[in-house]
């Protein structure tokens, strides 16, 4: 059985930026939907449906 070649690539020389606390991911699900209830426009609805598809994912206040 032959062995495969290892697998080489490079990395980007920029830093990555941090994950979100969990603060912040609750601050931005705010903050859409104000923005919802502010932009009566297709783009307000969108926000306040990516808002809402964002709070389902975080944990619960429990």
């Amino acid at each position: 059985m032959d062995t495969p070649e290892p697998v080489t690539g490079t990395y980007p020389e920029a830093p990555r930026l941090p994950l979100l606390t969990l603060a912040e991911a609750r601050d931005a699900v705010r903050h859409l939907f104000l923005l919802e209830q502010l932009d009566l426009s297709p783009r307000g609805a969108a926000a306040g449906q990516l808002a809402s598809e964002l709070a389902r994912r975080l944990p619960s206040d429990a």
